[in-house]
Formats: structure tokens, sequence, C-alpha cells
């Protein structure tokens, strides 16, 4: 046992086997954390925390980038640090976003392949921010690369402003306060930026995925709803507060917003509401176009306000509370339907029974439900309409001078692993997407790199630094044997399927069947053994939130509505000529897709672009729960860095070879350090080995393939070397 202190000054007792060796002093605020002489967990939680209480939130950690949150903005993105880090590599500058975003830059022009920069972390660890440097950087460099012609130059530079201001519209809309973050994105995206070969920006496209539309109706305390709502409400002018029936109401006044904060310490959301109309404008949507988005914001706010009861104390039928009249007038204006119709088709909807109609008496509860469904319904689509409306202004490639001629640099913001005190079907859509991510961040990093070290036949030891996470993603996509998302879409459309019979149909299949599932404690739920942690899950909800169900009597209303706007968003759900065409199932016309369905193929498609591409890594890592500057909290960052990856990657970056260059490189970059090499030709490989014995580098710093030279952390010293080598011939001269 040995004594140590801790740091807040107590002393414990340890065996010494826990107890990790601390690196030498020089190697402080290192700033790759893969040079350290002693790599162990401990040294990197106090590298990043010594660079952190110094405001140097980036380090390198082998072939990726770390960032940890500094929760105070920080003078490190202006113009001159742009410039700073355009066109220089990594060897010559400070870890950085900006390093980062050039090297994908500056790959993509050189060898015409597709790049990706994957952002992940937990929630609040500074995703979205750090997206948003990326896409700043790229548009700044690209657009002022290359010279361009009168003619074009003023569309690209337009499109280059479009690109940055097509955010604020995606945060009023996607994006929300929570507990741990003030400016939380509650959606996926991947930003695809496509470039000339040039290097100029020629157009963008934006997919989003798993919006988190439960936030329209249900808020935690001490978080908010969408931002767009508070901005309406705060910043809306006298004619649009008349227009939309909005009158003097606060965010108080709505059932949607009321629950939750109504402010962010620090932002105006008067201020953030011009922001908002600006990028409209800039996105060249028309005064109508605005109207038709907010005025289906307003519609949601009002909808939410239509109380129910029961009709008398005797049945437990549904009817519409006294005060519910206004709001229900108010929504129905403001959608373009009846509200006779309306309020028909939620109180008493039509069903088919056999070959009769019939119509249905509601309970309160269902009433409120599918009030609760609509709402979140309208939002989600109005969302994707809204992105798809963006993509139309910023695509530039479908036709035209760019079209089949570009490559893309695609941006990955989404949603980290997640663990609550309940977790529900959201949970498993987010942590399947990480497992599948950390599985490619494993492959590319792992799997890639050591093939690699095998078709060159160097001397190598295989390590298996990557978990096997396929028997989990298998264990939730796969359709024979039955995954947990074929499972649960066959339970969805069979009549009489329950959560709990869904629950014990899983268990049947899986518990003791794979060491990755077993039954859970809960009354109904499993637990699932993920790459970051086991979680467990409830089941509870999760039929009716897969089936995704919206009453179908209203949205064929909202189908035929004289709002256009609201008519589109609800095209799919419009009724056929014949009366029996209308009542089929929309499974039978095929367009029913269950949320779990719809996940699975937008993370195929996702997937499939990411392979295509050469990755670029950053972690985003949380340093406390509190939202405050300078506290970092040891056991967290420890958690987050064993989670996502960051421990093997820099583990494989030092006892592999992350630096490599061909013959012909290596003997054109270095042949100059080295003196009386022979005259005439010498194959590639010999001549290298010829040129690594003069240099009198130890053999446990490279390996020579069968076409590269691979390296270990010494291409800086040798471009010190030649540097100095030039300089010193140049002064003897």
């Amino acid at each position: 046992m040995i004594k140590v202190q801790c740091d807040n000054g107590s002393q414990r007792d340890v065996p010494a086997d826990s107890v990790d060796k601390v690196n030498p002093a020089k190697f402080d605020k290192a700033d790759d954390m893969a040079e350290l002489t002693h790599l162990n967990e401990a040294s990197v939680v106090h590298n990043l925390q010594q660079r952190y209480q110094a405001d140097l939130i980036y380090t390198y950690s082998g072939l990726f980038l770390v960032t940890v949150n500094p929760y105070t903005p920080l003078p490190i993105y202006g113009r001159d640090y742009i410039n700073m880090y355009k066109g220089r590599s990594r060897e010559d500058t400070k870890p950085h976003i900006f390093a980062m975003a050039d090297e994908a830059f500056r790959n993509l022009i050189d060898e015409g392949t597709n790049q990706s920069i994957l952002v992940t972390g937990e929630s609040g660890a500074g995703k979205t921010e750090n997206t948003k440097k990326v896409i700043q950087f790229l548009a700044s460099v690209a657009t002022s690369d290359t010279p361009r012609v009168k003619s074009s130059g003023r569309q690209l530079s337009n499109l280059s402003e479009q690109i940055l201001r097509a955010n604020p519209i995606l945060e009023a809309f996607g994006n929300a306060q929570t507990v741990r973050n003030n400016n939380s994105s509650r959606f996926g995206k991947f930003i695809r930026i496509e470039f000339t070969r040039t290097g100029q920006i020629a157009g963008a496209y934006i997919d989003w995925y798993l919006l988190e539309k439960s936030r329209v109706v249900h808020l935690n305390s001490h978080e908010r709803n969408y931002h767009v709502f508070y901005q309406l409400l705060r910043g809306a002018s006298h004619a649009m507060r008349r227009d939309f029936m909005l009158g003097d109401k606060e965010a108080e006044d709505f059932e949607y917003t009321k629950h939750g904060n109504d402010t962010i310490s620090g932002v105006s959301d008067e201020g953030e509401w011009k922001s908002l109309l600006e990028a409209f404008h800039v996105m060249n949507f028309s005064d109508s176009e605005q109207t038709d988005v907010l005025q289906t914001i307003a519609g949601v706010l009002h909808l939410g306000n239509i109380a129910v009861m029961k009709e008398s104390s005797r049945a437990d039928q549904a009817a519409l509370s006294p005060e519910a009249a206004d709001p229900v007038q108010r929504t129905c204006k403001l959608l373009g339907i009846n509200a006779e119709a309306f309020v028909k088709a939620l109180l008493h909807p039509r069903v088919k029974a056999g070959h009769e109609w019939v119509e249905k008496v509601q309970t309160p509860e269902q009433v409120r439900l599918s009030i609760d469904a609509l709402a979140k319904g309208i939002y989600e689509r109005g969302f994707g309409n809204l992105v798809d409306r963006i993509n139309r202004q910023l695509d530039r490639t479908s036709s035209g001078a760019y079209a089949d001629d570009t490559s893309f640099i695609g941006v990955l913001d989404i949603a980290g692993f997640e663990i609550f005190e309940e977790n529900s079907f959201e949970q498993l859509c987010i942590n399947y997407t990480n497992e599948k991510l950390q599985q490619f961040f494993n492959h590319h990093m792992f799997v890639l790199e050591q093939e690699e070290y095998a078709r060159e036949q160097i001397e190598w030891k295989f390590i298996d630094f990557g978990r096997d996470l396929q028997p989990t993603i298998d264990l939730i996509e796969l359709p024979n044997p039955i995954g947990i998302f074929s499972c649960l879409d066959e339970d969805s459309v069979m009549p009489k399927a329950t959560d709990k019979s869904f629950t014990e149909k899983l268990h049947s299949l899986w518990d003791r069947k794979t060491p990755k599932y077993k039954r859970s404690l809960l009354n109904q739920g499993f637990m699932l053994t993920h790459y970051a942690a086991e979680v467990e899950y409830s089941t509870e909800g999760w039929l009716e939130k897969n089936k995704d169900p919206l009453n179908d009597n209203v949205t064929r209303l909202l189908a035929s509505s004289t709002n256009a706007h609201v008519a589109n968003l609800f095209a799919d759900c419009a009724e056929t000529d014949d009366v029996e065409g209308a009542t089929r199932s929309r499974v039978k016309r095929g367009l029913f897709r269950t949320v779990a369905q719809r996940h699975k193929e937008q993370l195929s498609t996702l997937m499939n672009q990411l392979h295509s591409t050469h990755p670029h890594f950053v972690r985003c890592i949380l340093p406390n729960h509190k939202k405050k500057p300078k506290q970092f909290s040891s056991p967290l960052v420890l958690d987050q860095l064993r989670c996502n990856g960051v421990l093997e990657g820099i583990r494989i970056a030092r006892t592999g070879f992350p630096n490599r260059l061909p013959f012909a490189e290596f003997r054109a970059r270095y042949e100059v350090l080295c003196q009386n090499m022979p005259k005439g030709y010498v194959e590639g490989q010999a001549y290298s080995k010829i040129m690594l014995e003069k240099l009198n580098m130890d053999r446990s710093w490279y390996r020579v393939g069968l076409t590269k030279v691979f390296f270990r952390a010494v291409s800086d010293m040798l471009e010190f070397a030649k540097t100095w080598t030039r300089r010193h011939s140049s002064s003897n001269n």
C-alpha cells in the first residue's frame, strides 16, 4: 500500500498497482497526448485538466481531436485565427478545430476524395458550436482561395453566406435549453458542403435525424421548448401578433411553454428573432413563405391550449372544456380547417368496423393524446419541410456547371450516448446510432490501420483495440434472427399486441441467448450491453411511439386545408377518390413507416456516406454538469474518455506508426540529411533503408513496408533537422 494525496487535500492508502506513473514536467500541457511517455488514464485526464485551466480547450489525441467545453467565449475564432490555420500543417500550429477543418479541406483538394468530420459527444459537450466553427472556417477559406469571375463571384459569395445563415434557422426550430446546455441541438444533422475541383463552394445539403418532437408537448423543469416559440412570442410585430391571434399572450399563457423556463440567462429572444428574420431574408424566403412557417408555430401554441374534460361525472366520455372554444377557433383558422369538423374528428372519430363506419367514443385521455400527437406531427413535418426548403436554396450541384464535378466535406453533429434514470425508445435509437458510429470509428482507427500494416508486410503484433460491437448492433437491427427493432415493428401491426407482450417476446428471443441482453428488474423492460455501458430500458409506450399514430380524421382535414402550406405538410394523408381507398390501411398503401424503420434506413444511408469518405474525428467532452467555466470533474471526463474511444485511439497511435511516406516522397524530403548516398538507380525500398541507417534512427521508431516508410512520432524531428540543415547550408554559402 502507498499513501496518496487527493485533489481536496485528503490522504488515502491505495494498492501500489492501482497508481499510475506521472509524466516528466516537460510533458505538462502536451499538445498531443500520444506523445506522453506514460500513457494511462490518469495522465490523459491530468493533461486535459491542465490545458483546460489554461484555456487550451483543444488537444490532439493521436489521429483525432479532443475538445473540452469552456462554457465561456474564447477569442480564438476570428479572422486572424482562420488565417493562422489556413493551409498550415498540423505540425506548424497548435491544436484547434480549424486545424482539423483545414486538413479535411486540403485532403479534398489534393486527393479529390470526399471527407467527413464527425463531431460527437454528450449533450452539452460543445458539438454544435464546434460544427459551426468548422463551417465558418470552410466558408471562409473556400470562397477566398481562388480568383473568381465577376458573374459567378457574387453567387458563390452569397452561397457561402447562405450556408452560414442556415444555422440560425435550424437552431431556432431544432434547438432548446436543457439542464446541461442552453442551446442544445435536439436533432442530429449531417451537413454536406460540395466543393469544385479548385476548392470553391458549389452547394450544400443537410440531412437530419431524430428530432425530439416530444419536447413540443412535454417539458422538464428548468428546460424550455424549442427557441422559436419564445422568439415568436417576444419578437413578433404588432401586425403578426394580430394575424396569429396572439394578442398580449406570453410563454406562461400557453400549455406547451408555461411549464419550463421562459428565459435563458444572457440570451435575448427578441435579438434572436431578428437574427432569424435576417436569416430567412438571406435564404431568400419570401414574406409569404415566412408567414406560412411561423403561422403553423402559432397554430401549435393555440392547439396546446385546447382543454379536455369528461362529458359527465358518470361516463368517461370526452368533451371540450368551455374555455376550449377560443383556442379551437384560433387553431382552426391558422391551420385552415373547419372548426366544427375538427372538434368532431377529435371527440367522435369515424373508424371502420368490418364493412361499417362507426363513430368511436373517446376518453379525455385519448383526446389529449390525440391533440399532443397532432402538435408533434405538425411540428416535425414543418421542420422537415423547412430543411427541404433550405436544401433547395443551397443546391447548386444537381444541374448546371457543377453537376457531377464536385467533392464534399460532410460534418456530422449528432447526439452522444445517453444514459438516464429512465431510458426509453428514444434513448435506444440514439444509443444504436452511437454504437454504429463507434464501430465506424473502431473500424477506421483500428482495423484499417492494422490492415495496412499487413498489406505492407511490416513487422507488427496484431492488437485488438476495438471492442466487438457487432453482437449488440445485430441484437438491435437484425431482421433474422429477429432483433429488437424488427420485433417492435412486427408487434406494431398486431392488433392485440401490448408493450408487455412485446417485452415478453423479446425475453423469449434473447434472454440468456446472448451475454448482451438480459431481462430487467423493472416490471417492463430489458438491459442491453452497449460499448459505453449497460443500459436499462423501460418498454412502456414503445408500440405507440413506434407507430407514431395520428388521428386519421384530423390529418385528412389538414390535407384538404385552405392553407396550401399546411395541406402540403399532410399531402400523404389526403383522401382518395373512392371511400374504400381512403380507408385502406396505410400499411397496405406502402405509406406507413414505423419510427424504427425510418431510423434504420436513415442511419444506413448515413453510414454508407461516411464509408465513402476519409473521416476526421472530433470528440467533445463535458467538463461539468453545472455549465460553469474552469470547473473540471475528473470522474465525469474519464467516463466520457472511456465511452467514446479516446483512450483506445491514443493507445493505437502510440503503439502503431501513424506517420507514413511513400519511398519517393521520403527520399525527396529527407535525402538532404544523408551524406554519401549511392549514385545511380537504387530501388526505393533499398534506398530508404540506407537512408534510415544513415539517419541513425532507433529501429523501434520506424518500419519499412513494401511501398512506404512508417514512422512513430519522429516526423517532427526529421522536419526540424531538415530545416536546420538547409539554413546551416545557406548560411555557409
